[in-house]
């Protein structure tokens, strides 16, 4: 074995322990653990923050550009699906009201 695959398999072991470590943390521990009341509140926002990072920039831009015309089908499904969000407050039916618009602009009309 060469050098480079020892530090491979040297690095992948430790990355291994590292994360049994991590995981297994709270189950060492012989009292119950809690997470500070802050910290509770903090992960309330915490998928919604996470879903906003990867969705909005994929709602308003294009190849790193803000979209810069009004024909394109994702600013016509990104308004299909909050007005149903808004009329009804149903997530399914908010994602099938902004494909129900996207779909026939995208692959109909090409936008």
């Amino acid at each position: 074995m060469n050098q480079t695959d020892f530090y491979t398999v040297a690095t992948i072991a430790g990355m291994a322990c590292v994360t049994v470590l991590t995981r297994c943390f709270f189950l060492f521990s012989s009292k119950p653990w809690t997470l500070p009341v802050w910290a509770q509140r903090g992960l309330h926002y915490a998928p919604i923050a996470a879903l906003s990072a990867v969705i909005v920039p994929e709602m308003v831009m294009t190849q790193g550009q803000l979209i810069a015309t009004w024909q394109d089908a994702r600013i016509f499904a990104v308004l299909a699906g909050l007005a149903w969000y808004y009329w009804r407050r149903g997530l399914l039916g908010t994602i099938i009201a902004g494909m129900a618009v996207y779909l026939p602009l995208h692959v109909g009309l090409g936008w």
